[in-house]
Parts: structure tokens; sequence; C-alpha cells
């Protein structure tokens, strides 16, 4: 049985499990009946002139061919559509039969009339066709922030398997307790947790935050400066919008995460990259025009690895009050640490410290989820949080209110222990693999002990981006570290990510990367 979405842009075939009886069959085409005789009342010619078989033909020719009819879809019965668009049944018995003839539509006896898999050969250089295929208005059109954009798209297709990096173990998501508040709020809705929201997150889930995060990563805030967001990307997009114009100058790290570079470029700001060392990123000591942002992965920089030190965090909060600059600090996997004492956040060390601390729920639970949260200082909340409601449209409250009964029952805290223990177990594994087989040369000098992934190092030779499609080709997915770089093309290497890979996975992935290093790298 197929049955069609709402009639917005073409219409997708949607199967239905397990129909419960013949009430389920008579609704679903009845659906059908509505959709498809939505789309003839819109785009039927009303030229009185033209015999209304031949319009209602041609409606559905071009509706064939263009695609919004797809193949092996069902059309109504001639009486059902003959019914609703106020047609005689012999118009649309005319129409459908003219549609047989020439190859268009299948009839079926006893099941009914079907587009057909394919359209006649002679019409597929119709000047319909070349009009679907020509690029025409839609793509010249794009601004020059968008063909810079699409210049070189970062986003994998593919975001789960060995050794992708930055994706946890969505299989060890806590589901039944989250699964339990969902349902027992949607046995009674709140109507206000239904509609549009606007201040910047349910409270409950601000309330909950703020007690997690001064606890877990010594952040200073109370939940009048939280705003709860769609993940990282947007918080970087809002505090662009609201603390930069178009040619301001934004510092990121170089190497440093392609996403945030991609969002800020969109909102116009000139991104300049900004070394990193074991210490984190380095300030330059000339006098540089400072930047209007400057955005850092403290806890964990991404993708070397490294963890910023004191004497440069402090560096890097002097200077921004003496210049003006904001620091945007994305603590995006801070809690995943296996050795040693926990790394506070940059935002803690000082009162009223000029940072806007970034955090997401993508690591700790699944990037699916897509709910980030900012620390503001109190002088921008307000600002920042009529901003969003104005920009994005917030809601998700259901979300909201259920998460925070994860945080406030203890149920997140215990998660992230549990993940702690696995994902420590699953990073020694890799990097006893890579030292035995491999050498301790090619682990990463930043590599510390913490985060999603591994940087395996490569010679200078070696072209990483090209070694990455052919362990793609072998089913091992991996990132080059040369994308990561603003500008010159640095240093080679592969993120490995090991949080989401069972044991069994990394052993044998890693094999066919050894494999692979061997065959198209020339590495023994």
């Amino acid at each position: 049985m197929t049955a069609f979405c709402a009639p917005i842009g073409p219409l997708h075939k949607v199967h239905l499990v397990q129909p419960h009886g013949a009430n389920a069959t008579v609704r679903l085409e009845c659906a059908m009946q509505s959709v498809c005789a939505d789309l003839v009342l819109q785009r039927l010619d009303p030229d009185p002139a033209l015999p209304r078989n031949r319009a209602l033909y041609a409606c559905l020719r071009s509706a064939i061919l263009d695609g919004t009819l797809a193949p092996l879809s069902r059309l109504p019965a001639s009486r059902d559509l003959a019914r609703e668009i106020r047609l005689s049944r012999n118009t649309v018995m005319h129409a459908y039969d003219q549609l047989l003839a020439e190859g268009y539509v299948l009839s079926r006896v006893g099941s009914g009339t079907f587009v057909a898999a394919t359209a006649p050969d002679r019409l597929l250089d119709t000047p319909s066709a070349q009009a679907a295929a020509s690029p025409g208005h839609a793509a010249t059109g794009l601004s020059q922030r968008a063909r810079n954009l699409l210049a070189q798209p970062a986003a994998s297709l593919c975001q789960w398997g060995a050794f992708m990096p930055g994706v946890p173990d969505v299989t060890q998501f806590p589901n039944r307790h989250f699964a339990r508040a969902l349902s027992r709020l949607w046995r009674s809705p709140d109507p206000t947790l239904l509609t549009y929201g606007a201040g910047g997150g349910h409270a409950a889930l601000r309330e909950a935050l703020t007690a997690y995060l001064r606890v877990a990563r010594g952040v200073h805030c109370e939940p009048g400066q939280i705003l709860v967001t769609e993940g990282v990307h947007q918080a970087i997009d809002l505090a662009a919008r609201m603390l930069a114009d178009v040619g301001d100058a934004a510092w990121v790290e170089n190497p440093g995460y392609w996403g945030i570079r991609q969002v800020l470029r969109m909102n116009g700001l000139h991104v300049q990259g900004m070394p990193v060392d074991e210490h984190g990123m380095r300030l330059p000591e000339d006098g540089t025009d400072a930047p209007r942002l400057i955005v850092v992965t403290p806890s964990h920089q991404y993708p070397l690895g490294a963890v910023m030190s004191l004497p440069r965090r402090q560096a890097l909060l002097a200077f921004a009050r003496r210049t003006g600059a904001w620091v945007l600090e994305d603590d995006y996997d801070s809690e995943f640490r296996f050795g040693g004492h926990p790394v506070p956040a940059v935002q803690g060390l000082e009162t009223d410290a000029p940072v806007i601390y970034i955090g997401t729920f993508s690591k700790t639970l699944f990037p699916g989820l897509r709910v980030g949260y900012m620390v503001l200082p109190v002088a921008l909340a307000d600002a920042f949080r009529s901003a969003h409601a104005d920009l994005y449209r917030e809601g998700h409250g259901m979300t909201h209110l259920a998460l925070a009964e994860l945080l406030q029952e203890g149920h997140y805290a215990a998660h992230i222990r549990r993940m702690r223990v696995l994902y420590g177990r699953r990073r020694s594994l890799l990097a006893r693999l890579i030292r035995e087989h491999l050498g301790d040369a090619y682990l990463g000098e930043h590599n510390s002990n913490a985060g999603l992934h591994l940087m395996l190092r490569l010679p200078d030779a070696v072209d990483d981006a090209a070694l990455t499609q052919a362990l793609q080709a072998r089913g091992i997915l991996t990132r080059p570290l040369s994308r990561y770089y603003v500008g010159s093309t640095g240093a080679r290497g592969l993120l490995l990510g090991y949080a989401s890979v069972p044991e069994p996975e990394i052993v044998a992935g890693f094999w066919t990367l050894r494999d692979v290093l061997r065959t198209g790298a020339g590495i023994p």
C-alpha cells in the first residue's frame, strides 16, 4: 500500500507497514484522493475553449513528467476523482484512457490505475523534461557567499561507522528514562509546551543546566544567563549576528572545526586562522588588529586534542578585555576525560569574563537531539533571548522538559560516568593498536587523554584526502586533517573516532586501515 505526504512540492511515497484492517486502507486511499484532487485543481487549465478531458489529461501528464506523481503511485478511482474535482466521470475516464494509450499509466484489473515506472522514451527530450534538467534561475541566482560555501562542502553524508570522528555511541543513550518522561508529558500535554517559545528554553532545563554546569564545569551562571539553542552551529550563528558586523574579523583555531568557519563566513566575517600548539591557540605578540570574535575549544582542541594551559587561558582573557573582543568557548566534549583532573571552563576563571560559553548534548547523548546551550554575560542575556525568539522561532518544549528530568534525577550524570569508562576502554585499544603496529610517531603529539577521537599523524608527503576516499571505499570513515586548516594545507593526518565503535569493530577496522596505509600511502 502506498500513500503520499501533503501536497507541498513533489509527492513522496510512504510505505504503511501492516495497516490495521480495512479502515486503515480506506483512510489511506481517501488521503491520496484528496491530495490528487488538490493537485488537479491547482494545475487544471481554466481555458473554457479547451475540452475538459484534454485539460485533465495535460494536467496529469505534466505531473507525471515532472515527478510530482511518482512512478508506480496509484491514481484515484475515476468516480472518486470526478466527484472531488466536479467533472463528469466520463471526462476523467477519457483522460485516463489517453494516458493509458500513451504509456503514462498502467491499469490493473481489480487494483486500479497506476503511474508507469518510466515515462515513454520519446518524451524524455520534451521541453518539460529539458526545463527540469536546466539549472535555470535558481542556480544562477545564488549569492557569492553561497557559492563559496558550496565550493568546499565538508559535511559527510554518512555519520555512523568506524572511524567516524565526533560521534558518540548513540546505542547507549538512556532511552528508557527519556521515553518514560516523554510518555508521561504526552499523556496530558501542557499547551504552553506545544506552541512557540520565547524564553530561551524551558525554565526547568535552564535551571537544571545551571546546577550541572556550576559543579561539573565550574561555570559562573544563573538560569537567566542560559539560552537553549539547536546545537553549537546555531549558537555561533546567533553570536556572530549579535556581536559582529559584515567585514569584522573572527579568529579561529588553525587547524579548527570547519563548521564554525562556515557559519562565520556565511555571516560575512573575515575568518583568520591562528596557529595552535601544545598549549592551545597562540596569540600574536605584535600589534595585529584585534578581532571581534575569538572562537576556541580550550578543554580539548579540535581536531589536534591539546588542552589550553592556564597561562594561555589567562592571557586570552586579558587580551579580550584589553581589545574588546568576545571569546566564544566551544566546550563540545569536555565531559570525557579519561585521566587527570577535570579541566574547568575558561568562563569560570574570572567574574564577568568576556566569554560566551557554548555546550551541547550532541556528544553526551546523541547528535540528532539538536539541543545545545549558551551561557551569556548578564549584560547580553536579554538581547540574545529576544533575538533568538525572532530569528529562530524556538520550540521543543517537551524535549527540554524531558532533558531537565534526566539532569535533575541523576540519569544524565550516571550516563556520563558509564560512557567515560566505555570510551576510555575503546580509546586505549585503538591507541595500543597504533603504537604496536604503526609506532608512537603516528599518534599526534597533542593527543590528550580525552575526547571522542584520536589523531593519526601521517608523513607530509601523504595525500590524506585521497587516503580518506580510499578508506571509504573499504567501508572505513575518517576525516583528513588537512581539510581543517585555514589557508595553507598544513599537516597531514586522519581523525579516527572510536566512541561509537565496539571493540571487535575497532580491531577489524584497524586492520583495514593498516592495509590501506600500506597500499595507498606506502607506510610499512
